[in-house]
C-alpha cells in the first residue's frame, strides 16, 4: 500500500489546490471488471493486432472483426458499475477541489458515478453513427441487440453498419473535446492523473503542459509512466484503493462544515 507519507503529500497539494483536473485511463476501470489494454496475458490488445480489429481502415473493410472483438469488451463495459475509484473522484468534484475529468476510457463509468464534467477524449459506447447516412442513435437498445446475436448492427433507416462513437486508429480526437480538455489543464494548478500509463498520444501530452504552465503534478498508477520523473508525487499503486484516500479530508471537512 501506498506510504502515509506519500498519501499526505497528495493530500497536501488537494487541499492547497483551487483547480485540479483528474486525467484518468484504463486501470480507473479495472476493479469495475474491465480489462485495460496491455496487461499481459489479460489485457484486451492480448493476442490482438489494434490495426488489424480498430483501426478506421480495418472497420470499413471488415465491421465484423471488430465487433468479434468488441463483444466481450462491450458485455463488460455496457454492465459495469463504478467502483470506489470512480466515486471518489465524484466526491473531490462534490467536496473538493476537482472541476473536470478527463478520460481515456469509453465506458462512461465517471458520468455514473456522479461526475459532471467529464472529457471523453476516445468517445463512448454510449451512442452510435451509421457509416452511411451519418444518423446518432443512443445504442444501448442497439447493443443489447447485439450482445444476444453477435450479429453486426446496421442502421434501421438505411441499413448501413453502425459504428460507435468511439476513436479507432486512425481517426482524430474528437476536436471541440480535445480543446476543452487541454484548456482546462491550462487553468489548472492540480494534475491528478489516475491509472493511466501515459502510453498513447496526444493525451499522454497532458501533463507536461500542466508542468509547463506551473501545476503541481500527482501520479497514481499501478506501474511507473514517463511523466514519473516530472511528477510532485507518484504512488505506484491500484487507483481503486488510493483515490478514496485522497478524497476522505475532504468529505470530513464537508461533514464538520
Amino acid at each position: 500500500m501506498a506510504s502515509e507519507q506519500l498519501l499526505e503529500r497528495a493530500r497536501e497539494l488537494l487541499g492547497a489546490s483551487r483547480h485540479t483536473v483528474a486525467l484518468t485511463g484504463a486501470g480507473v476501470s479495472t476493479r469495475s471488471g474491465i480489462p485495460d489494454f496491455r496487461t499481459p496475458n489479460s489485457g484486451l490488445w492480448h493476442d490482438v493486432d489494434p490495426l488489424e480489429v480498430a483501426s478506421i481502415a480495418s472497420f470499413r473493410a471488415h465491421p465484423e472483426r471488430f465487433y468479434a472483438w468488441l463483444h466481450a469488451v462491450a458485455s463488460k463495459a455496457i454492465h459495469a458499475l463504478p467502483n470506489p475509484a470512480h466515486v471518489a473522484l465524484a466526491q473531490l468534484k462534490q467536496f473538493g477541489p476537482l472541476q473536470s475529468v478527463i478520460t481515456q476510457n469509453i465506458d462512461a463509468l465517471h458520468t455514473r458515478a456522479g461526475s459532471k464534467k467529464v472529457f471523453e477524449l476516445h468517445g463512448t459506447l454510449r451512442r452510435a453513427t451509421c457509416m452511411q447516412c451519418q444518423t446518432n442513435y443512443d445504442a444501448r437498445a442497439l447493443f443489447d441487440l447485439f450482445l444476444e446475436t453477435g450479429a453486426v448492427p446496421h442502421c434501421p433507416r438505411c441499413d448501413g453498419v453502425l459504428k460507435p462513437d468511439v476513436i479507432l486508429y486512425g481517426e482524430t480526437l474528437p476536436w471541440r473535446v480535445w480543446a476543452a480538455a487541454r484548456q482546462s489543464v491550462r487553468l489548472c494548478d492540480v494534475l491528478l492523473v489516475a491509472g493511466s500509463s501515459l502510453e498513447v498520444a496526444p493525451s499522454a501530452d497532458l501533463p507536461l503542459l500542466a508542468k509547463h504552465t506551473g501545476a503541481k503534478l500527482i501520479i497514481v498508477n499501478y506501474t511507473p509512466t514517463f511523466a514519473d520523473a516530472y511528477a510532485d508525487v507518484v504512488i505506484h499503486d491500484d487507483v481503486a484503493d488510493v483515490l478514496p484516500l485522497l478524497a476522505v479530508p475532504f468529505l470530513h471537512a464537508d461533514d464538520i462544515a
